[in-house]
């Protein structure tokens, strides 16, 4: 057999060898992408891809950037991995550059490995700390899919009656603050939520209900939690998205683009939340890994080196404009570089249609919108490209033949 891990090995080999021994748990695109720099990809027939959905919203600094490469490099020739049962030089950097970034009062990190078990590890210290079980959470929200953070996540698309989801769940519409009032009380120990809503169709809600969130939390004792696992580390145009509605929340949790595509993930915890843990409270093997450590160090000092919100900020901006511009575009919804661009059309076709012109995008739950994840690095004249093809695109299906594609 053919080893497809051997340059020269062609798309067909590589999707006859995944579909063979993986799990099929996705819906793949058609592509096997071998490579990677800045916000381009590359695929096994050497074909390039302008990248505004960055490996699902991972691709934070870009693809393959020196300084990421440098530091994992560099760490895997010292040390791989040793357990949290010992000091690290590199993760106690990781820690003290994380901490740097964010809120004021969210001084300590805990290290995981991905989005998913940072929300289950948010949610099991909010229980723990205030000895209640419910938690409410948003219907269009998601939050991982394991068994724990199933639970909060609103799409029952996501669950199935043979996952025993856990039930101390309460649900209320993304945006409505007296449906959230409404189920707040002395049993509820947290509220969970994705501040721009993502998977479920980006979204941002008025700047008061996010206030209200907190103050509805504070009422009954409750812990607010931002999920930042999309959000965080500049995407929005601030390094976490509270930032720009005067709101901390206590826990906030990260990962995507925390390692710019080294598996990993933290909780930002409060305070005053920390300094009631204690050991055996938790804990995880792989979590703040030396690998990842030394990637989430050099993430985090490119963050503030390159102004990364900033760039998210303004290029979003020129983006939103732009798009907005674009006949068959009906509006532009969320904040920094994370984007929805709402068509008068199915949004699959489009998507596909892209995707045959070298630009890569994702889709929604909202069926006629495009969702746009890029690197932050995006430059201006990459985005021009992106709109230019959009245009192109919208004008070549504004006949009827993207909806009768979707049909």
């Amino acid at each position: 057999m053919t080893d497809v891990g051997h340059d020269g090995v062609d798309t067909a080999a590589i999707i006859a060898a995944e579909d063979a021994y993986q799990v099929a748990t996705y819906a793949k695109l058609p592509l096997a992408l071998v490579r990677g720099e800045g916000c381009h990809v590359w695929d096994a027939t050497g074909k390039r891809y302008l990248d505004l959905y960055g490996g699902h919203c991972v691709a934070l600094v870009g693809h393959c950037h020196p300084q990421l490469v440098s530091a994992i490099t560099s760490q895997a020739g010292k040390l791989m991995f040793y357990s949290n049962v010992v000091y690290s030089d590199v993760r106690a950097l990781a820690a003290q550059r994380l901490a740097a970034l964010a809120p004021a009062g969210l001084g300590h990190v805990f290290f995981c490995n991905s989005g998913t078990e940072a929300n289950e590890t948010a949610l099991k210290m909010a229980r723990k700390h205030t000895q209640r079980r419910w938690v409410v959470s948003m219907n269009e929200g998601f939050h991982g899919r394991t068994l724990g953070s199933l639970g909060p996540t609103g799409p029952e698309s996501f669950r199935d009656p043979s996952y025993p989801v856990p039930v101390e769940h309460r649900r209320v519409p993304f945006g409505d603050l007296p449906a959230l009032e409404e189920v707040m009380g002395e049993d509820v120990a947290a509220v969970i939520v994705e501040p721009v809503l993502s998977m479920g169709g980006i979204s941002v809600a008025d700047d008061a209900w996010y206030q209200g969130l907190r103050a509805a939390c504070d009422k009954v004792g409750a812990l607010l939690i931002f999920d930042e696992v999309q959000t965080g580390f500049g995407r929005t145009g601030s390094n976490f998205f509270g930032e720009q509605v005067g709101v901390t929340p206590d826990l906030i949790t990260g990962a995507k683009g925390l390692a710019g595509g080294f598996p990993a993930g933290v909780v930002f915890v409060a305070d005053a939340l920390a300094a009631a843990i204690v050991p055996g409270d938790h804990g995880s093997t792989f979590g703040g890994g030396p690998l990842a450590c030394a990637a989430m160090a050099a993430v985090a000092e490119l963050i503030v080196e390159e102004d990364l919100p900033g760039k998210a900020a303004q290029r979003g901006k020129e983006l939103s404009h732009a798009l907005s511009l674009l006949p068959g575009v009906t509006s532009v919804s969320g904040r920094g570089l994370l984007l929805g661009v709402n068509l008068d059309r199915p949004a699959k076709p489009v998507v596909t249609a892209l995707r045959e012109r070298g630009v890569l995008v994702g889709g929604s739950r909202l069926p006629q919108q495009l969702r746009l994840l890029p690197p932050l690095t995006l430059s201006a004249a990459e985005a021009a490209l992106f709109v230019d093809a959009l245009s192109r695109v919208l004008a070549e299906t504004c006949s009827g033949e993207t909806r009768e594609a979707a049909s």
